[in-house]
């Protein structure tokens, strides 16, 4: 049987001698190549020997190809794309999925889940993208979105109901200590009323307290619902959030719910895909896994 390429150099010194080509210096390319000088050069002189010419005109500061050396390095880096795509083929793929959500929905509820995910599913390469911007699904490469809101949400988008806004007040237990829970509603006087951009709290308090409940001077705001929950967190006041984003820090008494009451609004959480002929297995996956988690809640 015929030996196969029995000229063919040996293959490190060929990816050495592409380094060299590329960096024209032997010390950068020890450095990528995570060698010696020394035994880089000793590749080079090796290559040169073989092919009987030379490669390398040595210079006083770094190297300059040759004329041989330039053909050379062109199809020796068209060679080593080729092995690296055929090699890039054999290996299994993570297959991508970009999802795009607010910044408290990826800190407060997906977050806490994404180490679930990646034990039920190490193939898949969720990658999220936490933005208060809205998200365009072609320019922004999104696959799958979760959008605040009513559908429609627009021209050729499916829309699926994901969990509905139901609204909660909250604070850390250390405002509580020797009070009874639930707090009474003259106890929200005494306290710092906590806003987000949404500003629910005038929708909360006309709809489920008593009147008349006078509004407190004492308020601080944030630009994120996150924000209103960790300055909950840390005892500033009382925030409200959807019991989703709260429900892990209730149960390690990071927080308590304060009044029994909750607020259901119109507006919901919705997730959002492009309307298209056929749908991957990937997004049907990942969009099923969504509504488990908030099933399980």
């Amino acid at each position: 049987m015929p030996e196969g390429f029995p000229s063919l150099p040996s293959l490190n010194a060929l990816r050495v001698f592409e380094v060299v080509a590329r960096h024209l210096n032997f010390r950068l390319a020890a450095e990528e190549l995570g060698v010696t000088q020394a035994a880089v050069a000793q590749q080079i002189r090796g290559l040169e020997a073989s092919l009987n010419l030379p490669l390398f005109e040595r210079l006083a500061r770094g190297l300059r190809l040759t004329d041989a050396g330039l053909a050379y390095d062109g199809s020796i880096r068209k060679a080593l794309g080729m092995i690296d795509e055929a090699t890039r083929l054999l290996r299994p793929q993570a297959t991508h999925l970009t999802v795009s959500v607010t910044p408290t929905l990826a800190s407060k509820w997906l977050i806490p889940r994404l180490g679930t995910f990646a034990e039920q599913h190490p193939d898949i390469d969720l990658r999220v993208l936490a933005t208060d911007r809205l998200s365009h699904f072609h320019t922004d490469a999104v696959d799958l979105a979760i959008r605040y809101g009513q559908p429609p949400f627009g021209a050729g988008l499916n829309a699926q109901l994901l969990m509905e806004q139901r609204l909660i007040a909250v604070a850390s237990p250390a405002l509580f200590e020797g009070k009874d829970l639930p707090a009474s509603f003259e106890h929200l006087q005494g306290l710092q009323r906590l806003h987000d951009a949404h500003d629910f709290w005038p929708e909360f308090t006309a709809a489920l307290l008593p009147d008349p409940v006078q509004p407190t001077a004492r308020n601080l705001r944030f630009n994120q619902t996150s924000l209103a929950i960790e300055a909950a967190i840390n005892g500033q006041g009382i925030a409200l959030a959807n019991q989703a984003f709260v429900q892990h820090d209730i149960a390690a008494r990071r927080l308590v719910q304060v009044f029994p009451q909750q607020l259901r609004l119109d507006k919901a959480f919705y997730l959002v895909w492009p309307r298209s002929a056929r749908q991957s297995s990937v997004l049907l996956l990942v969009k099923d896994w969504f509504r488990q988690q908030t099933s399980d809640s």
